[in-house]
């Protein structure tokens, strides 16, 4: 099986657009979404699941995905939702990359954003900001235990931390 890079990292520091970026320069790479996965698998939103079924039931759900991944997929570039760092087997889904970045600067990126009140109502933890940091400096030192490679995402561009991305996975 080929290689597959998988993108971690705090809710809102652009997994899915730099894996759509990867895979635009290239493209022998395809990308999936663990996010999108888990709620094509259940038919449900994310923020409906956090609601009815609870935090610890979508960490089950996101469990189930990684299982998955690591049998099934190779050759992507795998952007993930934020606490997808905690499933016992992301080493054998492929190379971890942690997109670090300052906590003021996401949520400027967040609040930017042209649909911005469309991004943060679709993620439930951020509901609350202060919460939010609060977990952002919780998952900080785990982001950077479980990665193989950390990229600055908020002191680079995309072209730059594409390419350092490319290079450094391959």
């Amino acid at each position: 099986m080929g290689r597959n890079i998988l993108l971690v990292g705090f809710m809102g520091v652009g997994k899915g657009a730099l894996a759509r970026e990867i895979v635009r320069k290239e493209n022998s790479l395809y990308t999936l979404d663990t996010d999108d996965m888990i709620e094509s698998l259940t038919n449900t939103k994310i923020k409906k699941i956090f609601a009815t079924a609870g935090e610890e039931a979508f960490r089950a759900l996101e469990q189930k995905t990684a299982d998955w991944l690591a049998k099934n997929v190779s050759n992507a570039v795998i952007s993930t939702g934020g606490g997808f760092y905690k499933v016992k087997n992301i080493k054998d889904i492929g190379i971890v990359v942690y997109l670090r970045a300052d906590f003021d600067w996401i949520l400027e990126r967040i609040m930017g954003a042209p649909n911005a009140k469309k991004k943060l109502k679709k993620r439930p933890l951020f509901q609350d900001i202060e919460k939010a940091k609060a977990l952002f400096y919780e998952r900080y030192e785990a982001y950077e235990k479980v990665a193989d490679i950390v990229v600055d995402v908020d002191k680079n561009g995309f072209d730059s931390i594409t390419h350092m991305i490319i290079k450094r996975a391959f």
